[in-house]
């Protein structure tokens, strides 16, 4: 069965990331658009050496996933009527196996708008940061409420939408699920590896500001859809923000008790993320050295929280935080 299919990656500077991504999607799909937001390493001439047609953003405007993937969408409708879109990132390579899934899905279930499967890490013992992120990608299967960006979509959802929210630097992708979702459509996850990722963190910094990153998505997306990322909110503002305050005016003041109620907070917050982990499946070992870094992001996510809204008390765009 031929199916007419189409994909959209993004990237910048992702070198041979790239090439594996665009790689993987030949003979998968009818057309490939691939977006570039300002690489500097040749980029964009692999892509075109691969066969992809290349749409490259206008720098003067601020860089962001969702007006990447939005525009390589509106070069796609120029050149090709497909009837679904596979986008990806350009650190990902997609699975041979997983356009021919995902299209039999959409294919037969005309309640479903999005098709979305399992992220897996190229290389997922590097590190912790790549094991944090490859227990991070395996989650529960069957209708889900979202997902991140590597999904396939049904072409008219996606246009009757209006796309992704461009202004958004983060999490604009569950912001996209949730409108799906008002438009009466199902978004839902295939229990098969979709695509091999490659994280690249190798400093805490990158892990740092990439959890900054995903606070500024908390507070931004939140927002504007008040019943989503309310957990996160929740559990950000009190060991991101509120016990930091009481450990410092504890220490700051020499009231002792403070400091010692602060940390024992976290400690309460460290044991019950490791016993969620184990129970998971993560070796003890593993779940409590994770658990260190899972109850340090609150301070990362306030943090990202607290930029969003200065740039908005500012009235600033709203710039990508890079963490490669």
């Amino acid at each position: 069965m031929t199916y007419s299919v189409a994909a959209v990656a993004i990237g910048r500077n992702e070198g041979k990331r790239l090439e594996r991504c665009l790689t993987s999607l030949i003979g998968q799909v009818e057309k490939v658009i691939y977006v570039d937001s300002g690489s500097t390493d040749g980029s964009i001439s692999l892509a075109r050496s691969i066969g992809a047609a290349v749409v490259t953003l206008n720098t003067s405007v601020p860089f962001t996933a969702a007006r990447a993937r939005n525009a390589g969408f509106a070069a796609l409708e120029q050149v090709v009527l497909a009837k679904y879109v596979q986008f990806v990132d350009g650190d990902c390579a997609v699975d041979q196996n997983w356009i021919k899934k995902a299209c039999e899905v959409l294919d037969t279930q005309s309640d479903i708008g999005i098709v979305t499967g399992w992220r897996t890490e190229i290389d997922p013992v590097r590190n912790v940061y790549h094991e944090m992120i490859e227990f991070e990608w395996h989650r529960p299967v069957g209708d889900i409420r979202s997902c991140g960006g590597d999904m396939l979509v049904r072409s008219d959802a996606f246009a009757k939408l209006g796309g992704f929210n461009s202004r958004l630097i983060a999490s604009e992708d569950e912001e996209f699920c949730l409108r799906m979702k008002d438009l009466g459509l199902r978004v839902h996850r295939l229990p098969a590896v979709m695509t091999y990722h490659d994280a690249d963190m190798n400093r805490f910094s990158q892990w740092w500001r990439r959890t900054v990153r995903s606070g500024h998505g908390f507070a931004e997306v939140g927002r504007m859809q008040p019943g989503h990322f309310v957990a996160e909110r929740r559990r950000m503002w009190l060991y991101g923000g509120i016990c930091p305050a009481i450990l410092l005016t504890g220490l700051a003041t020499g009231t002792w008790y403070l400091a010692v109620f602060a940390l024992a907070a976290y400690i309460f917050n460290w044991s019950r993320t490791v016993q969620g982990l184990a129970q998971a499946g993560l070796p003890l070992a593993q779940a409590a050295h994770h658990s260190v870094y899972l109850t340090m992001s609150k301070v990362a996510n306030m943090q990202g929280l607290l930029t969003y809204y200065l740039r908005r008390w500012r009235g600033l765009d709203m710039q990508i935080i890079e963490y490669k």
